[in-house]
């Protein structure tokens, strides 16, 4: 029977490692075909599939190059890297914990990023979201600051580094040493950091100039030009005057401003933004950091200006996210709708793992079915 069946199907770039597919259902067959792979004939996987009696994160899949199997082709097996379906929701928030290397961990590499090292593999592709942990190595050294806050992985040096975006050079970032790391420093990837958009996003940096703030955050805040959004700032960072509250100009009213520009997803201006004491993610000192709230910015209301303008099918789009597998935005499966209104981002489908998915822009076309009959 397949009444009820379901097929969808398109093509996407190769992230080089997990790529994201969304589509309207889970699937319980998916197949790929690397049409990249396919021209260069250099040994990478070229075609892929799989169905649900295999097992999350297995494949079979046909590799270039001469084998016993399929001619000049050679045919395998996965039992991990290879599909894994998605219900993406509040369970299984989180990956495996992957400890990071011995050799000190994370190392101030310039003014705004940070080196990652990790002790095996960790699988990130640009566009993932990761949160640390266990940073204490003794009363006065460590990176307690980066503990138990979102970051958007930015590069990826190779299988055990990567780099993410913050005041590298801050006093109190102090590096953790070689020898005396503490065993248990370590992060998880945060797998579906986007359910419900926009959310509360942690800055890292806050400048005021001529009136105009602009703000970096630790990972993608998914803030349109034109929406309300409030600052929540403890006292010891700095720039109280961008407080929500208490409004010192109009008493007992929330201070509210507005995005005026989006140059990344990890950045944005607003308008009208009062002189401010310094903020500095630097400023509470090691020791009495425990305990302490981060700085946060929240969307506090959507675009005034109103929805999408209705001017053809293509211009009529389904609200973007930054959704933790790329470092571009992807539709969502809502309508149309208000910029900026908070929505729910959930979304189902399957990702192409690290085994399967070929190297960084591959073009793979993709099928996915869900049989109504499953015997």
């Amino acid at each position: 029977m397949a009444e009820y069946s379901r097929l969808a199907s398109g093509s996407i770039l190769s992230a080089g490692g997990q790529t994201a597919v969304i589509c309207p259902f889970t699937p319980n067959f998916i197949e790929i075909t690397n049409t990249t792979e396919i021209t260069a004939a250099s040994g990478g996987v070229t075609r892929a599939y799989w169905m649900t009696d295999m097992g999350q994160g297995a494949a079979a899949y046909v590799t270039t190059g001469a084998g016993p199997a399929n001619g000049s082709n050679f045919v395998s097996a996965a039992t991990g890297g290879g599909f894994t379906t998605i219900q993406a929701a509040l369970s299984l928030q989180y990956g495996a914990k992957i400890l990071l290397g011995a050799s000190g961990g994370i190392a101030k590499t310039n003014g705004t990023t940070l080196t990652v090292t990790t002790t095996t593999a960790h699988g990130l592709v640009p566009g993932n979201w990761v949160i640390f942990q266990n940073l204490y190595e003794t009363s006065t050294i460590g990176m307690q600051t980066l503990s138990g806050i979102p970051f958007e992985v930015l590069t990826v040096g190779s299988p055990t580094t990567f780099t993410i975006g913050w005041v590298g050079t801050s006093a109190n970032l102090t590096a953790i040493t070689a020898g005396g790391l503490n065993v248990n420093a370590s992060f998880k990837q945060i797998l579906y950091p986007a359910l419900y958009v926009p959310g509360v996003a942690f800055p890292w940096t806050i400048t005021v100039s001529g009136g105009i703030g602009t703000v970096n955050t630790t990972a993608p805040h998914n803030f349109q030009i034109g929406q309300e959004i409030a600052f929540r700032i403890p006292s010891v960072y700095g720039a109280q005057e961008l407080n929500e509250l208490p409004n010192n100009i109009i008493p007992a009213s929330p201070q509210y401003f507005y995005v005026a520009t989006v140059p990344s997803q990890t950045s944005f201006t607003f308008n009208n933004a009062p002189g401010i004491t310094a903020f500095s993610v630097a400023n509470p000192a090691f020791t009495t950091f425990s305990g302490l709230r981060f700085a946060q910015v929240v969307a506090t209301g959507d675009v005034n200006s109103g929805g999408y303008p209705y001017t053809g099918k293509s211009l009529y789009p389904s609200p973007t996210v930054f959704n933790g597998y790329s470092l571009n935005a992807v539709s969502t499966i809502n309508g149309p709708g208000i910029q900026g209104a908070y929505i729910n981002a959930t979304w189902q489908g399957f990702i192409i793992g690290a085994t399967i998915a070929g190297a960084l822009n591959d073009q793979i076309y993709w099928r996915a079915y869900l049989h109504d009959l499953n015997t």
